[in-house]
């Protein structure tokens, strides 16, 4: 229940609820509208950030689900997605049904996933991100010598997406596919934080040992958490390969992978809203290096020209202080906000 001094619970299902008051829904609901007559205001280069962002934050939440909640380092998750890409890819390409090409894709890369989290149970911490790393490598191979699965250097083309006849084959239908997608995957992640299988993530993530002698099957629940999120990481890569009608390995280095690290490091590791923030801070930067680099070359065009050329120096420079000034994340500095506004006018 909402009293006038916050938010008060008598029951842990209450306590439980994603949205605690009216106001959260309201909130929400007025920002999913929002979202939803976005394309109608917006031009094509800003509704094609949109969608990037979307499928970005499909990829973030799924890798803060085994990294932040579940506490498995991976830095295999661009490989991941690209596993995914390919998988959905061929099944487009062998006449399947677009919705079922994309649960095809996931379904495939939560196996491959699960096949490299079996040594999660004996290795930990860097020696697991040494693993995954290494499924890293061994899949950017599969993917440039693959073959006929995979087009080798020569990659897939794929064609726009189709559900009922209807193509989606403009940014305006892209952006409501991507949306639906994302905002089922934040839900999902969000209900499965909320059931027994969060909770063991968490106390597998806060101290392992304790969780083994209360009963927690370490093995099982570590090869869940390396199964759901290589899952949504095989729908965000399905979503991108579709979405850019190209798969190539090159898409899929490790790069991405930390990339995607970064997203949930910068975000906040273990929240969902945080992986949003991540997604969007990420897919805005190079933009925003551009157009400082616009800007400026109008007074100045041989410093510009170094500005685009600094993009990835930025962006450690930008990881290295978030870890430094804010190791929570902008989820966490989204909670004093919320905090502050709480207790207004009073300041503690």
């Amino acid at each position: 229940m909402q009293g006038k001094c916050g938010l008060f619970f008598t029951s842990y299902r209450g306590e439980a609820q994603i949205f605690h008051s009216g106001f959260q829904k309201l909130m929400v609901g007025l920002f999913v509208l929002a979202l939803c007559v976005a394309p109608f205001v917006l031009d094509t280069f800003t509704t094609s950030v949109m969608n990037l962002i979307f499928i970005s934050v499909i990829g973030a939440v799924s890798l803060n689900l085994l990294t932040g909640v579940c506490g498995q380092i991976s830095l295999g998750h661009g490989a991941f997605i690209g596993v995914g890409a390919y998988a959905a890819g061929q099944c487009s390409l062998h006449g399947v049904p677009f919705p079922l090409a994309i649960l095809t894709g996931g379904l495939i890369t939560a196996m491959v996933g699960m096949v490299f989290g079996v040594p999660s149970l004996r290795l930990k911490g860097i020696y697991l991100a040494i693993a995954t790393l290494a499924a890293q490598l061994v899949l950017e191979y599969v993917f440039l010598h693959g073959g006929v699965l995979t087009g080798g250097s020569n990659g897939l083309l794929l064609e726009p997406p189709q559900m009922f006849g209807f193509s989606f084959n403009t940014e305006g239908r892209m952006y409501y596919l991507l949306f639906a997608f994302a905002a089922a995957s934040l839900l999902m992640v969000s209900n499965i934080m909320r059931s027994k299988y969060g909770r063991a993530f968490v106390s597998i993530r806060d101290f392992y040992l304790s969780a083994e002698i209360v009963g927690v099957n370490l093995f099982w629940y570590k090869l869940i958490a390396f199964g759901v999120s290589s899952f949504l990481a095989g729908v965000a890569g399905g979503l991108w390969g579709h979405y850019t009608g190209y798969i190539s390995a090159e898409q899929f280095n490790i790069g991405l992978s930390i990339s995607y690290l970064a997203m949930i490091i910068i975000g906040g590791l273990g929240s969902v809203i945080g992986s949003v923030f991540g997604a969007i801070f990420i897919v805005l930067l190079p933009e925003v290096l551009n157009i400082i680099a616009n800007g400026v070359g109008t007074y100045l065009p041989d410093i510009a020209q170094h500005i685009v050329a600094l993009r990835e120096g930025v962006f450690g420079l930008v990881l290295i202080l978030f870890l430094i000034f804010e190791p929570e994340g902008l989820a966490n500095r989204w909670r004093l906000v919320k905090a502050y506004w709480k207790l207004y006018p009073f300041a503690h």
